[in-house]
C-alpha cells in the first residue's frame, strides 16, 4: 500500500552540555496507527515530539516523514503535520472562528470558511464561534486546540497530554474525536500521555521513554503482564523508579 509508512525515526537524539534529553531513539509508524509514548517528567517526550515537528534541530539522528527528510523538505513536511499540546496556547483575544481562520491561512488551506464550519459543528464549538479564545474553559479550549490540529488533515497528527487536567467526560469526548478522525482519515498519531487508561484504551502500541531511551514497547494490554505487572500503572511506576531493570 503506497505512503503506508507515515514516519521514521532513527538514532534521534538531543544533548544539552552534560545532558542526553534523547538518547538515540528509533521507531516507525503506519497509516492509521496511534501510538503512545509514556514516560516520568523529563523522560523526553515532548522533546521528541518537538524533533519531530522540526522545532528543535537534533544533535544527531533523522526524522522522515513519508519518506522525505525533514532537515532538507520541512516545509512540505509541514503541510501533512499537525500537532495539540497542553502547553500550546491559542490567541486570547481572539475569538474561536479568528483563531481556526489564522491558522487556515497558515496551512493554506482551501475552501476555508467550510472546513471552519466544518469543524466548528464537529468539534461542538459552533456556540462559541464568536467567543474570545481566552474566555473558554479547559475542555472547551481542548476541542479548540484538537479542531486547530486537524485544520490540514494532516497525516501526522501528534498530541502531548491533549486531555490533561481534563474532566473524564470530556476527556473520552477528546478521545472519541481522535479515533474517529483516524478511521476516517488514515492518519498516524503519536501521543504523549500520562493517563495509563487513555494510552491502554487508544493505542496500539505504546513506547516507555526514560532518560531519553526507550526502554519497553508492546502492545499496552499485554505488555504488563509479559513484565510481571497487574496493569500498565504498575509498569509505569516500577519502570519510572528502577529503570535500570529493564534496559536492553
Amino acid at each position: 500500500m503506497p505512503d503506508r509508512v507515515v514516519l521514521k525515526v532513527s538514532a534521534l537524539s538531543k544533548r544539552y552540555r552534560t545532558v542526553n534529553a534523547v538518547d538515540g531513539v528509533s521507531f516507525g509508524m503506519e497509516s492509521g496507527e496511534i501510538i503512545g509514548i509514556l514516560g516520568p517528567n523529563g523522560a523526553g517526550k515532548t522533546t521528541t515530539i518537538n524533533m519531530i515537528l522540526g522545532l528543535i534541530k537534533p544533535t544527531s539522528g533523522s526524522v522522515e516523514v513519508f519518506g522525505k527528510n525533514l532537515s532538507t523538505d520541512r516545509e512540505e513536511i509541514s503541510k501533512t503535520t499537525n500537532f495539540s499540546a497542553v502547553y500550546s496556547h491559542l490567541p486570547p483575544n481572539l475569538t474561536v472562528r479568528q483563531n481556526l481562520y489564522v491558522f487556515g491561512l497558515l496551512y493554506d488551506v482551501k475552501s476555508l470558511e467550510k472546513k471552519i464550519n466544518s469543524l466548528l459543528g464537529e468539534f461542538d464549538l459552533e456556540k462559541y464561534s464568536g467567543t474570545k479564545t481566552g474566555l473558554l474553559s479547559s475542555g472547551e479550549l481542548s476541542r479548540l486546540n484538537l479542531a486547530k490540529a486537524v485544520i490540514n488533515e494532516p497525516r501526522l497528527l501528534l498530541l502531548d497530554e491533549p486531555t490533561a487536567s481534563l474532566d473524564p467526560s470530556v476527556a473520552q469526548t477528546i478521545r472519541e474525536l481522535i479515533t474517529r478522525y483516524v478511521a476516517r482519515t488514515g492518519a498516524a498519531v503519536l501521543w504523549a500521555s500520562h493517563n495509563m487508561k487513555e494510552i491502554t484504551t487508544v493505542c496500539k502500541k505504546v513506547f516507555f521513554l526514560s532518560k531519553g531511551k526507550i526502554l519497553l514497547s508492546g502492545d499496552p494490554r499485554r505488555l504488563p503482564a509479559e513484565h510481571g505487572k497487574q496493569d500498565l500503572e504498575e509498569l509505569f511506576i516500577s519502570m519510572a523508579r528502577e529503570p535500570l531493570t529493564f534496559e536492553r
